[in-house]
This record gives C-alpha cells, sequence and structure tokens, in this order.
C-alpha cells in the first residue's frame, strides 16, 4: 500500500456567529425586541458570505453555527457567564441543556473531529475562525479594518500572525491591519479552549475580526476577500517549502 505524503500545514475553517436565526420555539423570548437580533450582538455580519468563499477557494468545508449568539453563545466556554444571554438566561436548566447539546456541543465536536482528520494528511493545521466586529464601540471608532487574534505565548501563531499582516498591509495599503484588536486571542474563547487539546506545533488557532462597516455590499469588501484568499494562500504555500 502507497504511504500517505503528509503535507505542512492544512487549513480548517469555522463560522461562530455566521446567523441571526432564533428557533420558531425560541422567538417569544425576544417579544418586542426582535431588532437587537440584527445588530452586532446577534451575529456577526459578513462572516458566512467570507466562509463561503474561502470554503470554495480552497476546497475545505467551513463549520457554522447557525443560530444567534443570543440565543447560546458557542464562542464561551460552558462555565462563561454570557454563555446565554439576558433574552436565554431565564430558561430553566432542562432546556439551557438541551440548547447546549443541540448546538454547542454538535459545532465544538465537529470542528475538533476536522482538526483530528486534517492533522492526518498534514503536520499542522491552521484554524481561522471567523469574525466580525462593530465599527464603533461606547461611541467610539475602532481604530482597525481587519484584525487578526492569536495567543502571543504560542510562537508557531505569533510568527503566523506576523507574516499574515504584513501579507495584508501589502495587499490593502489603505486598510488598518492589527494584531489582538480589538479582542486578545488568549481570552476565553473556542480556539483557546482547542488550544489545550492541540499542541502548538499541531494547531495554529487564529481568530480573523473584520470590521462591519466593510461587511457586503461595501466598496472594500471584494477587495477584502481577494486579500484574504491570496494571503492565506501564501502562508500555507510557504509553510510547504
Amino acid at each position: 500500500m502507497a504511504t500517505v505524503r503528509r503535507q505542512r500545514t492544512g487549513l480548517v475553517l469555522s463560522c461562530e456567529h455566521a446567523s441571526a436565526d432564533i428557533p420558531a420555539r425560541f422567538r417569544s423570548l425576544f417579544a418586542g425586541h426582535e431588532s437587537v437580533l440584527r445588530t452586532h450582538r446577534g451575529w456577526d455580519p459578513g462572516t458566512w458570505q467570507l466562509g463561503k468563499q474561502l470554503s470554495q477557494r480552497f476546497q475545505v468545508p467551513v463549520l457554522a453555527t447557525k443560530v444567534s449568539r443570543l440565543l447560546i453563545e458557542v464562542n464561551r466556554s460552558l462555565h462563561h457567564p454570557k454563555l446565554f444571554s439576558e433574552f436565554s438566561s431565564p430558561l430553566s436548566p432542562e432546556i439551557k441543556q438541551q440548547l447546549i447539546a443541540e448546538y454547542y456541543l454538535p459545532h465544538r465536536e465537529a470542528l475538533e473531529q476536522q482538526i483530528r482528520k486534517v492533522l492526518k494528511r498534514n503536520h499542522r493545521v491552521l484554524h481561522v475562525s471567523l469574525h466580525s466586529f462593530t465599527g464603533q464601540w461606547n461611541g467610539e471608532p475602532r481604530t482597525a479594518d481587519l484584525g487578526l487574534l492569536y495567543d502571543p505565548r504560542r510562537p508557531t501563531e505569533l510568527s503566523t500572525c506576523c507574516r499574515w499582516q504584513k501579507s495584508l498591509r501589502e495587499r490593502l495599503p489603505g486598510l488598518v491591519i492589527r494584531r489582538n484588536y480589538p479582542y486578545l486571542g488568549k481570552a476565553d474563547g473556542l480556539t483557546t479552549a482547542l488550544r489545550k487539546k492541540f499542541t502548538s506545533t499541531e494547531y495554529l488557532g487564529i481568530e480573523l475580526e473584520v470590521n462591519q462597516n466593510h461587511a457586503p455590499p461595501s466598496r472594500h469588501w471584494r477587495d477584502i476577500c481577494r486579500a484574504l484568499e491570496a494571503s492565506i494562500s501564501e502562508l500555507l504555500e510557504s509553510d510547504q517549502r
């Protein structure tokens, strides 16, 4: 039997806040507050479109959560106080466990399985978790167009994000690309949890944050997508050498 030659780095894509959808049985929780679901609190605009585009470009699946983060926040630990929002926190413990079993655990388990699958054919995984952030916070404009979140204590993530930032700056000279902004990559979240399951040589967990001012149909959206496709391809190709 011929042996399978392992490549250096394989790509895994996920989208934790792809939708603002609320299943019919839970819509009464948001009665009179439906508008909040359309804000940055309810979902990450643009990320599902970006995920589908990157999935097609690199021929890899994008694993997505299709219910609003205001119902259950799959990007937080089970013990996090914001796992359930002010709208869903009044639910009974039994219903909360159902939400965990129906939405939270399947996403995390599928993602871990995908990482293990990719690792069988590669030395390491570059996991890009797709997010977007509101352009203003507490009345002040955010000072970045794209953010790359990582754990600076993991040298491979640090070096990868430095290279990625440089590549994006060359392709998007008019935009601001920052590292560990607008959040810290080592904070509670899905990539942080996965770092506990995989070594720093196996797993690179990077959260890509796009300013929602550039969500489609923004004039910069197409340029950003093209730059991300080219820069991710460059990262993967450089790791094969």
